[in-house]
């Protein structure tokens, strides 16, 4: 299973709740397993730089790529781009079961 974890920032915070509604289209996406897109609680007092999360899992990294060739990830990445600042993507590969 990889998961895949994207961390945001929006240039404006009042494009905070843009930026989730878009990226919760991604969850149309057949792909997943499990898809949640999250605001940051900003908890941590050390990295409150982050406002919105997204965790996806999937079966294999065809099923991420073909999640990532959808296009409906294209349109949301049109709509997300212009309000993000900053966007950190990782993707691991998880021996649990």
């Amino acid at each position: 299973m990889i998961r895949h974890i994207v961390f945001f920032s929006a240039r404006d915070r009042k494009d905070v709740e843009t930026i989730v509604r878009g990226l919760r289209r991604l969850g149309e996406i057949p792909y997943s397993s499990v898809f949640e897109v999250m605001p940051n609680t900003k908890t941590d007092p050390i990295s409150g730089e982050i406002d919105v999360v997204v965790y996806g899992e999937f079966e294999s990294a065809e099923a991420l790529a073909a999640y990532k060739a959808h296009p409906i990830y294209s349109e949301t990445t049109a709509v997300v781009r212009p309000l993000r600042e900053l966007r950190i993507s990782a993707d691991v590969v998880s021996t649990l079961s």
